[in-house]
């Protein structure tokens, strides 16, 4: 495990754009002293103008009693990890997902077997605010356990290559989720920088527990991953300012519909989604 927890704290210690640090600090001091780490994940990781695009990150926090001023917003992340919240600073948009970090532990490791965030986080992320040298190294030890994670849930097949592992590996798991990408995305993960995923190879599958705990099944994970998927959907619409309008234009962007939302949706985004949601999966706008 030290071979590729070295891989992956010289990966997410890699430099960022100095405004995709600003946004991280900022969004940590808005929760104030239960702030304890911040990672920088997704496509935005790759794009050099950040202008127009959604920023993804995971603010990871001592306590969700201590994150939140509401009470009721740290009992939903509790029962259906995570709260999702909208941000703006400097004219860039983000979107912020909130763990505590027993649950970055517990999500990224074999003991769980909701896909994703082990899923997110065997692909490439930066750590771009720790409160503390205590605070990184749990979050790289965290984001260490993801890679063998995903591997041991796909499960090896003989004389597969290391890269037909991975891809395969991530196309269970995109199809564990309701995700409004095309398909061959999952492909595309691993195609995108090759390199990387065979380095990671030999450290990831070394680290793989030679006892692990029991494994559900992919279809329990399907069935657990779109259910979550739709719930978490649901408290976003009370959490994720503009809720509706992100859904839309986050479908729009990967599948090619053309979701023009009504007045009435744009007021109640949870509505709005139970509405859609038929339309969308017969058309497979989601999965």
């Amino acid at each position: 495990m030290s071979e590729l927890r070295d891989l992956v704290a010289d990966e997410l210690s890699l430099p960022v754009d100095p405004r995709v640090s600003a946004v991280a600090a900022a969004i940590a001091a808005k929760h104030g002293a239960a702030s304890r780490a911040v990672l920088f994940y997704g496509s935005c990781l790759r794009e050099k103008q950040l202008d127009g695009l959604m920023l993804d990150f995971y603010l990871i926090v001592s306590d969700y009693r201590a994150a939140y001023a509401k009470r009721w917003l740290a009992v939903a992340n509790r029962l259906i990890p995570p709260n999702v919240f909208y941000f703006e600073k400097e004219g860039l948009a983000a979107k912020y997902a909130v763990l505590s970090e027993a649950d970055l532990w517990r999500l990224t490791g074999p003991e769980t077997s909701s896909v994703s965030v082990w899923a997110r986080f065997a692909q490439p992320a930066r750590l771009v605010w720790a409160a503390d040298e205590s605070a990184r190294d749990h979050a790289i030890d965290a984001v260490a356990r993801s890679a063998p994670t995903l591997l041991a849930a796909a499960g090896q097949i003989d004389g597969e290559p290391a890269l037909g592992w991975w891809r395969r590996a991530f196309a269970l798991t995109y199809s564990a989720e309701l995700r409004a990408e095309r398909m061959g995305r999952a492909k595309s993960v691993v195609d995108v920088d090759p390199a990387r995923y065979e380095q990671f190879s030999g450290p990831a599958i070394a680290a793989i527990p030679a006892k692990l705990p029991r494994q559900a099944g992919w279809a329990w994970r399907r069935l657990e991953g779109k259910s979550l998927s739709i719930m978490r959907l649901a408290k976003a619409s009370f959490t994720f300012a503009g809720g509706a309008e992100y859904i839309a234009w986050k479908i729009n962007r990967h599948s090619g519909a053309n979701i023009e939302l009504k007045a009435w949706q744009r007021k109640h985004p949870l509505l709005a989604g139970i509405s859609l949601l038929p339309r969308l999966l017969r058309s497979g706008a989601v999965r």
